[in-house]
């Protein structure tokens, strides 16, 4: 009891130097890349901006979240649990923030997957919670960047190693998001392929390993796929082209707002290639200034002027990356709150 006692101030003070350090990292790029363009002109922009349509696209990205609720939630459903959106939603920011701060999506899904955990969720159904909304989501954003790309590309703004490049990023993204399906049609290989990485690594950090419960928690999630099956992935599907959808929109009405008509296809290569090249650099937490500085690269390059870019991309990065983040540090510590209360009151005989 004392050793967990003395280790918990040491964990907490842990998290929040790198919740410091990202915030750090963030103010560091957000007061850089005004410099990089016209920050005079960028003002005068600002100062005549349409602020309903700012109003708007802060509404529009809320829907962003509340989509991404609802796939969890479309989820959840097939497999028997019956969560809200709400607490869905709730769950998916608190976890997005954690994972800003700790292990990228991989730390983003080990807290959705301990959040469901303590709704009552099943461990099975938890992993795919966590895992399969997320793997869906690369379908719409590989759109977004093919499109993108195509525009580049027909605008002669792409060069051929560029083209080869980009084409790499997008064919390893798939890969990392459905290449483990292969798993429901060769169990016995893929439990080879897992049973060998996970042994070696428990050897490099010279802990113990048991072969059967890897096969036993295999065979859990391959049953737990399944269940995906007969047309029960549209839901998720759906609930993140909503995600990348309204995120799209959310960009499109901070151009309308700053006054300018941005051409859809450069509107897609400028949102969606930063973001592909942040799922590649995924040690960087929330892309941190891969996004931005690519997304001012690409619209200016593109013809968008250089104040109205240096808006556009701040704006939307305040709406989309740090406010949430921000909210999802408090419902965090709100949901572990009221865990707390729920597990220290006393059960009425």
């Amino acid at each position: 009891m004392d050793a967990i006692e003395e280790t918990n101030p040491v964990k907490k003070k842990k998290t929040w130097r790198i919740v410091i350090l990202v915030l750090i990292l963030g103010l560091a790029v957000n007061l850089i890349l005004p410099k990089m363009l016209d920050i005079n002109q960028a003002v005068t922009v600002l100062r005549d901006m349409t602020w309903w349509l700012v109003i708007a696209a802060v509404i529009t990205e809320s829907l962003v979240y509340f989509s991404y609720g609802s796939s969890l939630k479309a989820v959840l459903d097939i497999q028997g649990h019956n969560l809200t959106v709400l607490e869905c939603t709730a769950i998916f920011l608190s976890s997005y923030s954690i994972g800003i701060v700790a292990g990228g999506w991989i730390g983003a899904a080990a807290a959705t997957f301990g959040l469901f955990a303590k709704r009552g969720v099943r461990k099975s159904n938890s992993v795919v919670a966590g895992l399969l909304p997320s793997m869906l989501a690369n379908i719409p954003l590989t759109f977004i960047a093919i499109v993108g790309i195509v525009t580049l590309r027909f605008t002669g703004h792409l060069t051929g190693d560029q083209l080869l490049q980009y084409s790499i990023f997008i064919a390893l993204l798939l890969l990392f998001s459905f290449g483990y399906l292969l798993a429901l049609a060769f169990p016995k290989p893929a439990f080879k392929v897992v049973n060998w990485a996970l042994w070696n690594w428990n050897r490099f950090r010279n802990k113990p390993y048991d072969p059967e419960v890897t096969q036993t928690r295999l065979n859990i999630l391959i049953d737990a796929w399944k269940q995906m099956g007969n047309g029960n992935w549209l839901r998720p599907l759906l609930g993140t082209i909503g995600y990348y959808g309204f995120d799209v929109l959310t960009m499109y009405l901070i151009f309308m707002a700053a006054g300018y008509k941005v051409n859809f296809g450069v509107l897609f290569a400028g949102y969606g290639l930063p973001l592909l090249l942040a799922k590649m650099a995924f040690i960087i937490p929330g892309g941190l200034g891969v996004i931005e500085t690519s997304m001012a690269a690409l619209f200016t390059s593109l013809g968008v002027p250089d104040d109205i870019a240096l808006v556009v991309v701040l704006g939307y990065r305040l709406i989309s990356f740090w406010i949430p983040v921000m909210v999802g540090f408090l419902v965090y510590f709100l949901i572990n709150r009221k865990q707390m209360k729920e597990e220290q009151t006393p059960i009425q005989p």
